[in-house]
C-alpha cells in the first residue's frame, strides 16, 4: 500500500510522475498549504509540514528525490533504477539535482545572488556553472544514464521543466531539447492529468 501526500501545486507532481511510471497503485491525500499540511496528523508524517510525503507499508519517505530513489528501489520490475553494481552515475545525478541545481534555481527564483568571489562558499558555486554541467553532460546522451530512462529523469527532467515553466534560468538549446524528450511521457501527462482534476475539485 502506498499514501501519497501531496497538493497540485507543489513539488508533488514530481512524486505524481514517479508514482504513475511504477504503474502500482496508491491514495492520494490532498493536503492545504495553511491547514491540513500543519495538521498534527500530518505533522506526525513529515515535522517540516510540506509535502510530498509517502506512506509505502509503514515506511514514511520524504523529499522529492528519495521518493523517487525509493519507488524505483521497490518497484524493480519498473525499470526505472539501475541495478546496484551500476549505481554510481544514477546517485551522481539524483544527488546533484536534489542538491547544487535545486539551490541554484531555487535562489534564482528568490532573486538570491551569490556574492562576486565567494562562488567556492556555496556548493552550486554559481547558476551557470550548474547549467552548463547538465548541458554538457546531455550533450551525447537522450537521458541522464544515457539510453535508459530512470527515477534521474523524472527528478532532474523535473526540475528543467520548472525552470522552463516558470523562467527560472535561461533554458539552453541542449536542455530545451531533452525537456521535449521527456515531458509528453505517457505516465507524466496522466500524473499532470490527475493534479489538473484534483486543482478543479479544489
Amino acid at each position: 500500500m502506498i499514501d501519497f501526500y501531496t497538493n497540485p501545486k507543489s513539488r508533488g507532481v514530481i512524486a505524481r510522475w514517479m508514482l504513475e511510471e511504477i504503474g502500482a497503485p496508491y491514495t492520494t491525500h490532498l493536503l492545504d498549504y495553511q491547514t491540513t499540511m500543519k495538521s498534527p496528523e500530518y505533522l506526525a508524517i513529515n515535522p517540516m509540514g510540506k509535502v510530498p510525503a509517502i506512506v509505502h507499508d509503514g515506511q514514511v519517505v520524504t523529499e522529492a528525490a528519495a521518493i523517487c530513489a525509493h519507488l524505483a528501489d521497490a518497484f524493480p520490475e519498473a525499470g526505472l533504477g539501475p541495478p546496484p553494481e551500476q549505481r554510481g552515475a544514477y546517485y551522481r545525478w539524483l544527488f546533484f539535482g536534489a542538491g547544487p541545481f535545486e539551490a541554484a534555481i531555487s535562489n534564482a527564483g528568490f532573486g538570491f545572488v551569490v556574492p562576486e568571489g565567494r562562488e567556492r562558499a556555496i556548493g552550486y558555486g554559481r547558476l551557470e556553472d550548474v547549467l552548463d554541467t547538465l548541458e554538457a553532460h546531455l550533450r551525447d546522451r537522450r537521458y541522464f544514464l544515457g539510453e535508459k530512462f530512470t527515477a534521474a529523469d523524472v527528478y532532474l527532467g523535473s526540475q528543467i521543466g520548472f525552470g522552463a515553466e516558470f523562467g527560472l534560468f535561461l533554458m539552453r538549446a541542449g536542455l530545451s531539447a531533452y525537456w521535449e524528450r521527456i515531458k509528453d511521457r505517457p505516465a507524466r501527462v496522466r500524473g499532470m492529468q490527475l493534479d489538473k482534476e484534483a486543482e478543479d475539485e479544489n
